[in-house]
């Protein structure tokens, strides 16, 4: 059995990815900084027969999601799917001139260098088994940057530049690097861009495996 590993896995996009990919056969590795959040989110889906454990990390301490994704590896199966999609900070999301540089570090540590950490410890077992997918899941100003947004506007665009590199450096080991841009709100019953539209689309780019950069819906106009 491979496995699917959602960092940020919380009880909407997380919770509907991992029932979408469990009904492939997938077993789920769920991913967050609360133990007990991620144990109730496992006990859900076992309940609904879905293989599925959950593990504390924090993206802000690289070690912990090495330690976390190596003991999904160890106990699930190979990592052949890796979602990164820890949900943004209230600091990240304060106006430029009111952002301070030890905010951007924060936000760079959340979503550029915990990345990476992910990303470097999937990647054994990817090329072991000669395929895997990355999925980097941003907000809006991941491709359009706002002045309000500064913490998200800069770090997403890092995060961006990292994954796209990825896409063409990793390309020759047959893994996939993609981005899902989801620009505004995710309503929880909403056919369009619910939850599980997030999670049918996710499993769309892991299937069709093209291109890089992907929106749910499209941006609207300034």
């Amino acid at each position: 059995m491979t496995t699917i590993a959602i960092i940020g896995a919380g009880p909407g996009v997380g919770l509907a990815v991992a029932r979408r990919f469990g009904r492939e056969g997938f077993a789920v590795a769920l991913l967050s900084r609360r133990q007990t959040s991620v144990d109730e989110l496992a006990a859900t889906l076992e309940s609904e027969g879905v293989t599925a454990r959950g593990f504390a990390a924090d993206v802000r301490d690289p070690e912990s999601v090495e330690r976390a994704l190596a003991s999904a590896s160890a106990s699930l199966g190979p990592i052949e799917v890796l979602q990164y999609s820890p949900l943004p900070q209230r600091e990240f999301l304060r106006p430029v001139l009111e952002t301070s540089r030890e905010d951007f570090a924060t936000a760079l540590q959340f979503s550029l260098f915990g990345a990476m950490a992910a990303t470097q410890q999937v990647l054994e077992d990817m090329r072991s088994t000669g395929r895997g997918t990355l999925v980097f899941v941003n907000g809006g100003t991941a491709a359009r940057p706002r002045t309000d947004f500064a913490g998200t506007s800069v770090a997403f665009a890092a995060e961006s530049a990292y994954a796209s590199t990825l896409h063409d450096a990793l390309k020759q080991d047959g893994i996939h690097v993609t981005q899902l841009i989801i620009p505004g709100a995710i309503p929880a019953e909403d056919p369009e861009r619910g939850p599980a539209a997030v999670a049918d689309r996710i499993w769309q780019l892991h299937r069709e495996r093209d291109g890089f950069r992907h929106f749910l819906t499209p941006m609207d106009e300034d």
